[in-house]
């Protein structure tokens, strides 16, 4: 097993103490019991400070001088200010905010180096004329210690280790009703003995409980709390789909007003149900060219907000599934003027915090709560979730029956344990991984394009016209390839990938394929897939003519609250006719549910909502398309496609909204 390396870099001006310095702490290491191979070395300037820690990864904390100067090469005694160490702690929290750092100050100006850097990102202080290397070195160790420490996985493991005999669920007993079965012990061995015997129940009281934490549950999540950078965190096991019906639960009463992108994941759509809100649905932008659907224009988020002041909260997704980011603080703010409150859905962007290149995150842009599918793009299992809040009017009660009106009495583990390791892994390898993956994907890139038919479509590509202005960046650990030029269906190419080359990508429109990088992406997966396309480039098929998706119709009118509308029994009416001709007699009816044609996953009709012509004849297209979608929400009476509709005498029951 690898053992890691930790450095830790001492930032002085004056060569000789530097010199003295890092060899009395290094020798104090070595002296000393060292597990994540702590190593010192040392630097005079700030430009070499910041030059080395954004380029070694393995720098996990600093030491620097309170003063740092530069001697004038044309005046030997004359020194000039480099930075103070508040301005260099500054930057440094810019890049990494998870080092910790250590200010070297004289003891005469011990309060008035303390006092400058009180609200700043500092771990603590060292006298310099005492030169207690052994004490320096303890505390850093310490500190790296408490960024390392898993408090539940590391509870998990002592318990299954204690090999205690089960009296209780889960009914597999540690496995032992699998592991001597002579039809299912095939499942014991492919998945291993330590899922079972880590798989257990709310029986055992040293692993805390999920529904109301006290111990190593409660610890672990206020250590991601840290990481991440909120107030406090709460791990989902339900994934990001509960994580964010949790939140709507807790903020909004039936009948509060919701701003919302009407691109936002289903479950968003589905947690307007189960809250009750009045949603103001906001039509996202739209791509005509590759058919993908990016953010709101930030001119409709204003207009939506100065309209609306009445609404209790947004929500938008950032980055989208394509990877293209909202610029966050300005609507942020515009929402908090009208006392707003703002959530981010961070599924797909959950390492932001741990590399500059992706910050601000939504938390660092002002946002009140962000959920994370840590399973997505960090170490952590499917299904394994974060919720973090930095809400300043945070109803910790409220937030908690909510929580667990959503969250099983049984959860699993082992994802618990994951969200622990990938809260550590990010702390401490975060921004060497991501580095890493935003050099492969650079590479990528290039080596795309290299093959003359496939070309990787860029921010300039991706954006709709009307985002032009709206300060749009890109992630680009999101890979968006045009394959309209490779003489194969989008379907035929991801079949081609996956049969003969082994590969399979993340999503796909009529023209576009979406290859996803994460911080386990590596070189070998990188050339294995560049060699594919390559040699499918190579057999230069004709262009094919491309089924181009037609534009999602933009939204109606909502003329009753979706939950009311959902409950309602309703009734069935058919989309075609015997004759295959789209049914006229849906025009000027509510939908009682939500259509939702996958891709794109944008909702046509939700409860409540006004159908038009114009709607059904482009569900009715869906259903015809010779491009596989499925239309989730359509109800099949034999063969036949049908809505559910409110009745007349429902309609009249429910309180009309416009």
């Amino acid at each position: 097993m690898k053992k890691p390396v930790s450095r830790v870099l001492v930032i002085n001006d004056e060569k000789l103490i530097l010199k003295a310095f890092v060899k009395g702490l290094n020798a104090a290491a070595k002296s000393i019991e060292n597990p994540f191979g702590i190593i010192f070395c040392g630097v005079t300037t700030v430009h070499e400070a910041l030059q080395s820690i954004e380029q070694d990864g393995d720098i996990q904390a600093l030491v620097v001088d309170d003063k740092l100067y530069t001697l004038d090469s044309g005046n030997r005694h004359a020194r000039h200010l480099q930075m103070t160490a508040l301005e260099l702690v500054q930057k440094i929290s810019l890049i990494r905010p998870e080092l910790n750092i250590y200010v070297l100050i004289a003891q005469e100006r011990e309060g008035e180096v303390v006092d400058a850097l009180f609200s700043e990102t500092v771990d603590g202080y060292f006298y310099r004329e005492e030169q207690d290397y052994r004490g320096i070195y303890r505390i850093l160790n310490a500190q790296i210690q408490e960024k390392a420490r898993t408090p539940f996985y590391d509870q998990l493991k002592h318990y299954v280790l204690m090999a205690k005999d089960a009296w209780h669920t889960p009914g597999h007993s540690s496995g032992d009703s699998l592991r001597d079965s002579p039809w299912v012990s095939d499942f014991y061995e492919f998945i291993g003995e330590h899922i079972f015997r880590a798989d257990l129940s709310v029986s055992v009281p040293m692993l805390d409980s999920l529904m109301g934490p006290t111990g190593v549950i409660a610890e672990a999540q206020k250590l991601a709390a840290r990481a991440f950078g909120a107030q406090r965190t709460f791990f989902a096991t339900n994934g990001t789909s509960t994580a964010n019906k949790v939140i709507f639960q807790t903020l909004l009463a039936p009948g509060n007003k919701l701003l919302l992108d009407r691109n936002c994941h289903k479950s968003v759509h589905h947690g307007v149900i189960l809250s009750g809100a009045h949603p103001v649905y906001l039509d996202s932008s739209v791509n005509k060219k590759f058919n993908i659907y990016g953010p709101v224009p930030k001119q409709t988020l204003f207009k939506a907000i100065e309209e609306h002041d009445d609404a209790q909260a947004l929500i938008l997704t950032s980055c989208t599934y394509d990877g293209l980011r909202y610029d966050l603080p300005p609507i942020i703010q515009a929402a908090h003027a009208r006392g707003i409150k703002v959530i981010i859905d961070e599924a797909w962007y959950g390492f932001a915090r741990f590399h500059p290149a992706f910050r601000p995150t939504a938390l660092e842009a002002g946002a009140d709560y962000a959920t994370q599918s840590t399973h997505k793009v960090l170490s952590a299992f499917s299904q394994s979730s974060m919720i973090h809040v930095n809400d300043p009017d945070f109803n910790a009660h409220l937030f908690r029956e909510n929580f667990n009106m959503h969250t099983s009495t049984s959860p699993q583990y082992s994802m618990i344990a994951s969200l622990d390791v990938a809260r550590k892994q990010a702390v401490l390898e975060g921004y060497k991984l991501l580095a890493r993956t935003l050099e492969l994907s650079a590479e990528l890139r290039v080596q795309i394009n290299s093959t003359g038919v496939f070309q990787v479509l860029e921010l300039a590509d991706l954006l709709p016209d009307e985002l032009r202005d709206d300060h749009i960046q890109l992630d680009p650990t999101k890979v968006t390839v045009d394959i309209s030029r490779c003489g194969l269906t989008v379907e035929e190419l991801i079949r081609e990938l996956f049969e003969h080359y082994n590969i399979q990508v993340e999503k796909s429109t009529f023209n576009t394929l979406t290859l996803l990088l994460t911080i386990g992406t590596t070189r070998s997966k990188v050339s294995r897939l560049y060699d594919a396309l390559m040699r499918i480039a190579r057999k230069n098929r004709a262009p094919r003519r491309i089924y181009r998706t037609v534009e999602i119709p933009r939204f109606t009118a909502l003329y009753y609250l979706p939950r009311d509308a959902f409950y309602c029994g309703g009734e069935l009416m058919p989309l075609l006719d015997e004759k295959d001709s789209v049914n006229s007699d849906l025009n000027s009816r509510v939908c009682a549910d939500q259509i939702t044609p996958y891709p794109p996953g944008i909702p046509v009709l939700v409860p409540g909502q006004l159908i038009t012509r114009e709607i059904t004849h482009y569900l009715a297209g869906m259903l015809r398309s010779q491009k596989r979608i499925a239309v989730h929400g359509i109800v099949y009476d034999g063969y036949l496609p049908c809505i559910r509709l409110l009745t007349a005498e429902e309609e009249r029951s429910l309180k009309r909204l416009v």
